[in-house]
């Protein structure tokens, strides 16, 4: 995979424990147009509060991530460490501090343990261009299982060009925003304000489709930096190739989200959940969502058990307008519900055999209007318990 102008780097620094490599490094050899979505979080981790002043400007050099301390709830320390860090990586570099974003990712509500930072770095900077997008990948990861990576190329003015990313979570999503952490590099030349559009339309579909627990993180984030390296012509709206752009980045967004769900903590079920025929796109995200965060709905998943009836009151209560009469109800193409009542017969048989499937569907027609979204969720099994009782020790 070749990413022109990009240089990557991973260091084992024991921020939390040695034996794995927990900082890694995102250079563009010449500033990049970057565009960043954030957290909805009202409690912020530092480094999102610095990302999201220095995003404005609307191009970077650098990311600089580290896993295993969150950097939150860290108050005016956690700020100071997160801007150190960034000088550290300019210095090394050779750019403005302010061309430096910071990511942090694990526990909260401790001190990022800067004499380990201050250690890292060094090697950091000296490793750029003999690592790879993957190791950055491991280098993020948490409670992850697997690496997730996800790579397009598309042509632009004839020019060939790469879009790839990387992201990590696997707990503590349901961002309403984007996932823990994504970041996707491109070799594209964009335009600045047009990539904020489109980068912002496409966690929409995406990083903000996707639910394991419920959770919003203090530290979400995702970035997108595209340094014109391929040497196409500028990127923007209504030029000739921009629709090819916005369906590779989307197909990059939507895969790595749905690894997410894949990976999530214990889980053991993919379930893609639709709900069509509502009154708005709105009202079936509600309704969607509701039913995707049902720890009942996803317990029934994880026991193999076709109960529509929680999926109902998921619907019922996600302040969606519903008409329970006109409802319907399928797991993959079996009809458990229609008209709002058990649609009888081998449906019950059937329906459970859906349900033992890894992946499965679920989609509820509401039969009220044209609204429609698609959300992805994973059920909840006793290893998601014991993953997050354990989770500081």
């Amino acid at each position: 995979m070749n990413i022109k102008g990009f240089q990557f780097s991973a260091v084992e620094a024991a921020i939390k424990k040695p034996g794995r490599l927990d900082l890694a490094l995102i250079v563009s050899e010449t500033p990049a147009a970057v565009a960043g979505v954030y957290t909805t979080n009202a409690v912020k981790a530092a480094p999102v509060l610095l990302d999201q002043e220095r995003t404005k400007k609307g191009t970077c050099r650098a990311i600089v991530v580290n896993s295993g301390n969150a950097n939150a709830c860290t108050g005016p320390v956690g700020l100071a460490d997160a801007r150190e860090t960034t000088r550290l990586v300019a210095e090394g570099v050779g750019s403005a501090e302010e061309e430096v974003l910071v990511c942090s990712t694990g526990v909260i509500g401790v001190p990022l343990p800067m004499e380990r930072m201050r250690a890292g770095i060094p090697p950091l900077v000296r490793e750029l261009g003999t690592g790879t997008l993957d190791d950055v990948a491991r280098a993020i990861m948490t409670t992850d299982t697997f690496p997730k990576m996800e790579v397009r190329t598309g042509k632009a003015g004839g020019t060939e060009y790469t879009v790839a990313g990387i992201a990590k979570g696997a707990g503590m999503i349901m961002p309403n925003m984007a996932t823990m952490l994504a970041f996707i590099v491109t070799d594209a030349a964009v335009d600045p304000t047009w990539l904020r559009t489109v980068f912002a339309a496409g966690v929409e579909r995406s990083f903000n489709a996707i639910t394991v627990d419920g959770d919003t993180s203090t530290n979400d984030t995702a970035l997108i930096m595209a340094n014109g390296a391929a040497g196409n012509p500028v990127l923007s709206a209504g030029s000739a190739d921009a629709a090819g752009f916005v369906r590779l980045l989307d197909e990059v967004l939507l895969a790595l989200a749905k690894l997410i769900v894949k990976d999530g903590e214990g889980a053991t079920k993919f379930v893609e959940i639709t709900v069509k025929g509502a009154r708005s796109d709105a009202d079936a995200k509600r309704a969607a969502m509701a039913v995707a965060n049902s720890c009942l709905v996803k317990t029934a998943f994880f026991g193999q058990d076709a109960n529509w009836g929680r999926i109902f009151a998921a619907v019922g209560y996600s302040g969606a307008e519903v008409d329970p009469d006109r409802t319907e109800l399928f797991f993959d193409d079996v009809q458990m519900v229609r008209d709002g009542v058990f649609s009888g017969g081998d449906a019950e048989a059937q329906g459970t055999e859906v349900l033992k499937h890894k992946e499965f569907s679920v989609t509820v027609d509401l039969h009220l209007g044209a609204g429609k979204s698609t959300v992805y969720t994973s059920d909840l099994s006793y290893d998601y318990v014991k993953i997050n009782a354990d989770y500081r020790t």
